[in-house]
């Protein structure tokens, strides 16, 4: 039984090595040897020759060939089942891969051993199955047609896995959607081989029919060599691939930061939360408070200004004894400065009444010589110089960029939708699931969209006396060698030709390929010359760069781009800065652009468009459309100024007691104001804005009317003491009136004039031009309008009429009496605001609106909607509309890396480059990364890679670098001549990367390389304004790197994308140790909004401040009214945040603006009230608040906010959004809040916590008033 057993395990031994040897034995035989006859269906290319023998040795002249092929075969006598020819077409049929895989070495590796096996392998019989042959009669051989290739599971899943993150930094893809017939999210290990292998795409000669399986099939053993995973370094010495283009490499994925969650207590907003108690406890207070005085005063039966009031006290205001004042040091000092500025106004005015030929004249003279320099204003409409100071970041940056690589290109873009319901359904051949078509890309819709796209590059416009078409301006990166203009349109993929988009294979059964194919591979590969379909038709622009999808699409879902259902065209433009004719041209063209588009006519399409210039076209319209608007507004107020300065005593006297005159002299005078602060800035040079033209008129009529209702009513209301002569009245009127004038004016001089610190273009201009137009205005006022009214005073003495001055009343002259607005004021407003119960209630309200307004000041939106700047009818807001609602990309970004790098070294370029070696902190593998998660980042894509795609390009195995033995000048790869040699050896030295000589010798050869078939690396046109070469292309100074924002719709979406790149490159500057900073076309534009809540802060702190120090000096140095003052101004910028918040105004320089001007108006509100109140001789602090509301309250309501009132109100019937948003609203809410807090809060704090009496100052009144009927008045 062990002798049976022991021969039947001998037995079966012997069969196990005997079918070994077999199998072995029969391994030795070929499946094919050599070329044979040419291909029936790939033109150029030929069949293998049937050969079924034992491997043949290599030729010696097909060694170094093989080595740098096929590593693997390189061993023994070299037998294999090729010869040279065949070695030389794979080598040929591999250029593209191996020109976008061989960045990552285990990638580009196993799939040379797909095919090296394939064509090569001496084991063929093994794995490799010829189906079909036909006879090759020329040449008396038999052609292979047909092939079944045996290949591993596990080997095309590894090969796969190695290759499936490799990207292609040109065209902003990954490798695969150029190599595998899809998108490379749609691509697999099985599918991506069977498209390398299908006869349909253009490269293979005959059918491989791939079969997977990692076990024999059929007596065949599936081909499952060894292979490298990204991770792994080669046995040559190559890395393991780098993070960009291998994802385990990368370790975990990148996970953003969570978004802060909102500050909450008790589920309830924080702020809110918080003001809302604080608001509780303070009424609380403030209401025991009260309550309790009251009740104390009625208990003791006594009133708290008893010691004031006794005679008998010394202390007293009533104390006859004049000599008894017990006045401190600063009260004294504060009497002394009023008496001066009373003196010196006094006199002042007496001089101006005395001779107003003189004034007058003089006054014009000074008029007439500042707003000379009119002649020399200049407008600054740049939105450049308008927003970005000189001094900024992105302003020096923009600067930078454009000196280094020239400026951002002009773009007119098109959006088309269509009114046809054409979505179809498309069946790929011979199998698929079909694929939805958006109505868009229906062929009669793109057939009709390409006839408006040649007519608009068939424009042709007038300039001077040439003609301008798009050719003479458009962007050609390829110029001269390819004139064709960058169009970005789908169209591009069909070559911008119909007979191109009606391109079909097919016959009397099927369409086998046409656009449909076309396209969904172009937009997967788009830097593709060959579909690589049965169309073989190029995907690549004419104008010679890809066209990416998601330029040219929207509308679609994912990377659905069939989906899409919205066409987009761009047309970029050269930009010239420094070149007025050719920007003439460029203006020129885009201007009959426009025109063209607004008459164009299809009922088919939907188009919304937008030029370069049309921003600042409808910008122009818009401000001539609403000057009509401006001009009635003005009008209004003029009006009422005019017949609201007079004091009509009679019916009979209208045309005596009315002062049209003088109040028209008033409106010049404002407005003289105006033209010298413009006249006199335009001497120094400095430029206007439209912001200063709009705003700065409405500004000084604001304070310029209130003084003159000051003055005038107050000489209405005055009794001239007897010898008092008119000069002397006037004189004496404005002594009191004057220093109150000169306090208001010479706080928003100064507030404006630091205002001017500002770093933003636009608060700056206004701030100075605000500034020096109040100031003149005041010192026209006090001089020029004292004559005037001196000697409108005069006529009406003599009882002429206004205006017609020589016709005389016979009439005599009449009593004065008060007019109906201080009547009203004095008899009944103020009594009942300082009624001892309505106080408390004023208070309560105001601190709430305050607390409301601190409640929300956190919540009021950052930016400007660039719809508000549009009018209603405005063709470009469908555009805006439009590109929010279609565009899935946003507008690219450059990451600058500034002159100095060190690229010539190892260590320089791996903190700059993607590749194999690349540090995995290095520019585009943090560019690279921070696209991941572009929801956080809103970095949308992979960066384009210049010196990654020149190292691909510069390989020794790539077809792409060569050069003329004869002459060393640049060989391009499409050129056949034998005398072109490879740039760099095929050995070891030669597979590293290019050594310093080498780099600098072959760079501008990369850069001024075209891509063609055989070399898609060429750097011509996505690169040749991305490398500033210096010295004779010695060295490399400043480059970039550029890729996309994702979509951004709104003005926190650009703030944020800016702010994320800015940190992005800081984090870039710190691993690589050089400058390196983002640059996009919108950043000059929104930096602003990244400080503008401290300049906000900063500006209103400031004017504040201002405001707070000119009040204390020019009230005689009280402290505490000058604490007052900014108090309640303070409390109406809180309003206005308020106030924003309900009406959805953003924060913007023009609302900042606004903000430094409500500031000063304000200080028209308070100021005069309050220094009524401090020389008031009233004893207690109720009846001092109600006096100087009486007094000044009808001078400010009548001269401000009536005034103002009108106007504003016309504003809001303006076609502009931006007038109705931040000049109705805000001058509105700016006149409503300072009224109510000027004429009711004010009084009602002072009545409370108003300044005591400054004794020095009564006691001097009481002295100076002695003995005349002042006197009289005083004490009655």
């Amino acid at each position: 039984m062990g002798l049976l057993s022991e021969r039947s395990c001998l037995f079966f031994l012997f069969i196990i090595l005997t079918e070994g040897h077999y199998t072995w034995v029969q391994a030795q035989h070929c499946v094919w040897y050599g070329e044979c006859g040419a291909s029936d269906k790939v033109p150029g290319k030929k069949y293998n020759c049937n050969y079924t023998g034992p491997p043949i040795p290599l030729p010696a002249e097909g060694h170094e060939l093989l080595t740098e092929l096929c590593p693997g075969y390189d061993y023994g006598n070299q037998s294999l089942c090729c010869d040279v020819q065949q070695l030389q077409t794979l080598k040929g049929s591999l250029q593209l891969p191996l020109q976008f895989l061989s960045r990552c070495p285990a990638c580009f590796f196993n799939l040379m051993n797909l095919f090296c096996a394939l064509t090569c392998s001496p084991l063929q019989s093994l794995f490799m199955n010829g189906t079909q042959f036909t006879n090759d009669t020329a040449a008396n051989k038999t052609n292979v047609v047909k092939v079944q290739y045996y290949i591993g599971q596990t080997f095309a899943n590894a090969m796969y896995n190695a290759c499936q993150d490799v990207q292609a930094p040109s065209s902003n893809v990954k490798a695969l959607s150029l190599l595998c017939g899809k998108d490379a999210s749609d691509c697999n290990a099985t599918n991506w081989i069977e498209y390398m292998f299908d006869i349909n795409n253009g490269q293979s000669p005959f059918t491989i029919i791939p079969i997977f399986s990692d076990v024999s099939v059929s007596g065949m053993s599936p081909m499952n060599n060894k292979t490298y995973d990204c991770t792994e370094a080669l046995e040559d010495g190559s890395g393991p691939c780098s993070c960009q283009d291998c994802s385990p490499a990368c370790g975990p994925q990148p996970v953003p930061p969570p978004l802060p969650p909102p500050w909450t207590i008790l589920g309830i907003g924080a702020m809110v939360l918080i003001m809302w108690i604080s608001y509780m406890a303070f009424l609380l207070v403030f209401m025991g408070t009260v309550i309790g005085t009251w009740c104390y005063r009625k208990r003791r039966i006594e009133s708290e200004y008893g010691p004031i009031l006794d005679s008998n006290n010394p202390h007293s205001l009533n104390n006859d004894s004049i000599d008894q004042v017990d006045a401190s040091c600063g009260e004294t000092l504060g009497e002394h400065f009023e008496n001066a500025l009373r003196y010196l106004f006094t006199r002042w005015g007496s001089f101006c009444v005395r001779q107003p030929l003189l004034v007058i004249l003089g006054s014009l003279i000074i008029v007439a010589a500042c707003s000379g320099g009119l002649v020399y204003m200049k407008i600054t409409t740049d939105p450049v110089e308008l927003w970005s100071s000189p001094s900024s970041q992105a302003r020096q940056e923009k600067d930078y960029f454009d000196s280094h690589f020239g400026p951002f290109f002009r773009a007119e873009q098109l959006i088309i939708t269509t009114t046809l319901q054409s979505e179809s359904s498309y069946s790929p051949y011979p199998a698929g699931d079909p694929v939805p078509f958006g109505a868009p890309l229906d062929k009669d819709v793109l057939h009709q969209v390409l006839d408006l796209q040649t007519d608009i590059e068939n424009i042709v416009a007038s300039y001077g006396d040439q003609n301008v078409t798009l050719k003479d301006i458009c962007l050609a990166p390829l110029a001269p060698y390819n004139d064709n203009c960058t169009i970005l349109s789908v169209l591009n993929y069909f070559q911008n030709s119909h007979k191109q988009l009606d391109h079909s294979i097919g016959d009397d059964f099927y369409v086998y390929a046409d656009y449909h194919t076309h396209f969904l591979y172009c937009v997967s590969a788009p830097a593709s010359l060959n579909d690589t379909s049965l169309l073989h038709d190029p995907c690549l622009g004419t104008y010679g760069g890809p066209i990416f999808p998601w330029l040219v699409l929207g509308g679609y879902d994912a990377t659905n781009y069939n989906n899409a259902t919205a066409l987009v065209i761009t047309f970029p433009v050269n930009n010239y800065h420094n070149d007025t004719v050719k920007l003439g041209k460029a203006l020129a063209w885009e201007k009959e652009f426009i025109r063209f588009l607004k008459n164009y006519t299809n009922p088919n399409l939907t188009i919304s468009f937008n030029s370069e210039r049309s921003i600042e076209d409808e910008i122009n319209r818009e401000s001539e459309s609403d000057l009509s608007t401006v001009v009635v507004s003005y009008a209004i107020m003029f009006i009422y100024i005019s017949l609201a300065l007079g004091h009509i005593h009679s019916f009979r006297r209208v045309l005596v007691d009315s002062k049209i005159s003088l109040g028209i002299a008033g409106i010049v005078i404002v407005l003289s104001s105006v033209a010298c602060s413009l006249g006199i800035f335009s001497y120094a040079g400095i430029p206007l804005t439209l912001i200063v033209i709009e705003v700065i008129p409405f500004l000084v009529l604001a304070v310029g009317v209130d003084n003159i209702f000051i003055i005038v009513q107050t000489y209405q209301r005055d009794e001239r003491m007897p010898h008092e002569e008119l000069h002397q009245q006037i004189g004496r009127i404005l002594g009191d009136v004057a220093p109150s004038m000169f306090l208001s004016s010479f706080s928003e001089t100064v507030a404006f004039f630091l205002g001017a610190l500002s770093t933003m273009p636009a608060v700056r201009t206004f701030s100075l031009f605000a500034g020096l137009a109040v100031f003149i205005d005041f010192l026209l006022q006090i001089s020029c309008f004292v004559s005037l009214l001196g000697l409108d005073a005069k006529r009406q003495e003599e009882n002429r009429l206004d205006i017609m001055c020589c016709v005389t009343l016979p009439e005599g002259k009449e009593g004065k009496t008060d007019g109906f607005l201080f009547r009203f004021f004095k008899n009944i407003y103020a009594p009942f605001i300082l009624k001892e119960w309505v106080r408390p209630i004023v208070v309560a309200v105001f601190v709430g609106l305050l607390s409301f307004s601190i409640a929300v000041t956190n919540k009021v939106e950052i930016g400007l909607d660039q719809k508000l700047s549009m009018p209603d009818d405005s063709y470009v807001l469908d555009y805006f509309k439009n590109l929010s609602t279609y565009l899935h990309t946003g507008p690219p970004v450059y990451f600058v890396v500034e002159d100095g790098h060190d690229y010539l070294s190892l260590e320089g370029q791996n903190s700059v480059c993607g590749g194999v070696g690349c540090n995995n902190n290095s520019l585009i593998q943090q560019v690279y990364t921070a696209s991941l998660i572009s929801n956080y980042t809103t970095i949308g894509f992979n960066p384009s890679s210049w010196l990654d795609d020149y190292f691909d390009w510069v390989k020794p195995q790539s077809s792409c670098c060569r050069y003329y033995n004869s002459s060393g000048a640049f060989c391009n790869a499409s050129v056949v001549d034998t005398s072109c040699v490879h740039c760099r050896p095929m050995n070891s030295s030669g597979k590293l990367r290019p050594t310093e000589q080498e780099f600098m010798n072959f760079l501008p050869m990369f850069l001024s390389d075209n891509p063609n078939v055989k070399c898609g690396k060429g750097g011509h046109a996505a690169y040749s304004s991305a490398v500033v070469l210096k010295g004779n292309a010695t060295s490399v100074g400043a480059t970039y790197f550029m890729t996309y924002h994702t979509i951004l719709k709104d003005s926190p979406d650009f703030i944020d994308a800016m702010k994320m790149a800015r940190v992005l490159a800081d984090n870039i500057t710190t691993a690589m140790g050089h400058k390196v900073f983002p640059y996009s076309v919108f950043y000059v534009f929104y930096e602003q909004y990244l400080t503008i809540a401290y300049d906000t802060v900063f500006q209103l702190g400031v004017s504040l401040a201002a405001i707070f120090v000119v009040t204390t000096v020019l009230l005689g140095f009280e402290l505490w009214s000058g604490v007052l003052v900014s108090i309640t101004i303070a409390m109406i910028l809180v309003n206005m945040f308020g106030v924003m918040w309900l009406w959805d105004i953003s924060l913007n320089a023009v609302s900042l603006v606004n903000l430094v001007m409500s500031c000063g108006i304000s200080v028209e509100f308070c100021s005069h009230i309050v220094r009524a109140f401090s020389i008031s001789m009233k004893s207690t602090r109720v009846e001092r608040a109600e006096e100087a509301l009486a007094h000044m309250g009808s001078s400010v309501f009548s001269g401000i906010t009536l005034t103002k009132f009108g106007g504003i109100l016309i504003l809001a019937l303006s076609k502009s959004q931006i007038f109705q948003i931040f000049y109705f609203r805000m001058y509105l809410a700016m006149v409503l809040l300072g009224a109510t807090h000027g004429l009711i809060f004010l009084p009602v704090l002072l009545s409370y916590a108003g300044p005591s009496v400054n004794k020095a100052k009564v006691f001097a009144a009481n002295k100076r008033y002695a003995g005349t009927e002042r006197e009289r008045l005083l004490n009655f």
